[in-house]
């Protein structure tokens, strides 16, 4: 850290994305991609003659891929708001509506992220714990009477909530911003999109980089009210309005054309997770129930910690949070079938070791 950093971020905590060894062929199962590679036709659709174009700047309105969103959704282009990834939409969430009198409310166990944002724009944050179940406590967000980030279903602990207490969460804090964070809906989740009508105040936060395997190209979208979207142009603009390159959004555009692929993918996603937590279960360990493309588990033998360190130098990548309440827990992606045969097979050897 340089002498010249603003005072104001001498004690900001970064974003710990999950780590991207290249030292060894790992099976990785810590960062929550798609084991399944894009579609066909966004494959052909980022050709030669694309490339070729790169030297022009990209359409800052992302007129085509935001009307391929609108209608995919049932919306209007206005209540479409598209950038680099869900985190940058986040981001700039947290600049438009908050400050140093209204700040934000979310999970003390949650996407890492959100503090982040907390802690850069100097904004207040409602830290609410999760029940001792992992379940998200409703009445307090329902009270809070600031604006709401919820990430649903959660993360790293997979829970989804119902809508209903969506609904009522933004119900009672009419006078504030509440944003679903829906990166991993598609696995099995219910989608809050229906709920907008009726809640104006509802910012829905969507990314292409899970169900839609494209985490590389950094692709993310809300659907909000058309002020709410307004709001977060007029931060696009104010930072970098070229902020979707070329290739992405083409991209993008063939693989809301392809959903049907996609689909097909989450539904053996789903499977796979399904028959992993059997399999968890089996050897022992506690897995909670997700709707997510990962499982949340432990085992009452092993410390988190050093079973990550053990895994890892199995070369299989899983992730580790040191915090208190979930530091015995590790986060596993759903890979493709193959992959979680080796992960159960490699974690029944372990538990063999030990007797």
């Amino acid at each position: 850290m340089s002498k010249f950093l603003s005072s104001r971020l001498k004690n900001l905590s970064a974003y710990t994305p999950g780590e991207q060894p290249r030292d060894r062929k790992y099976i990785k199962l810590n960062t929550n991609e798609s084991p399944y590679p894009p579609s066909p036709e966004v494959i052909e659709a980022v050709d030669c003659q694309q490339v070729g174009m790169l030297n022009l700047y990209p359409d800052p309105t992302c007129k085509i891929l935001k009307e391929k969103l609108a209608e995919r959704y049932g919306v209007t282009p206005e209540m479409i708001f598209v950038s680099n990834g869900s985190d940058d939409i986040l981001n700039f969430a947290f600049m438009a509506f908050c400050d140093r009198e209204k700040g934000m409310a979310y999970c003390d166990i949650t996407y890492g992220f959100y503090d982040v944002f907390a802690q850069l724009h100097g904004v207040p944050s409602e830290i609410i714990p999760l029940k001792e179940d992992f379940t998200v406590d409703v009445d307090r967000f329902a009270e809070c009477g600031t604006n709401v980030v919820i990430a649903n279903p959660n993360a790293p602990t997979g829970i989804a909530l119902p809508l209903c207490d969506i609904e009522r969460v933004a119900r009672a804090n009419r006078d504030s911003v509440v944003i679903v964070d829906e990166a991993y809906v598609d696995f099995g989740a219910e989608s809050a999109v229906g709920l907008l009508v009726e809640n104006e105040n509802m910012l829905i936060v969507r990314t292409f980089s899970k169900s839609r395997s494209m985490a590389g190209a950094r692709l993310g979208f809300a659907i909000g009210a058309p002020d709410l979207i307004a709001d977060l142009e007029l931060i696009k603009y104010s930072t970098n309005p070229y902020d979707i390159n070329r290739l992405t959004q083409i991209a993008g555009a063939a693989a809301i054309d392809s959903d049907s692929y996609y689909f097909e993918n989450a539904d053996r996603i789903i499977e796979t997770r399904e028959y992993t937590t059997k399999r968890l279960r089996a050897l022992g360990f506690e897995v909670i129930d997700s709707k997510a493309n990962f499982v949340f588990a432990r085992h009452p033998l092993f410390d988190g910690e050093k079973l990550y360190c053990r895994l890892r130098s199995e070369g299989i990548l899983v992730r580790h949070f040191k915090g208190e309440r979930i530091k015995q827990y590790l986060r596993i992606t759903v890979g493709l079938p193959a992959e979680m045969e080796v992960l159960c097979e490699t974690l029944e050897k372990i538990l063999n070791e030990r007797g």
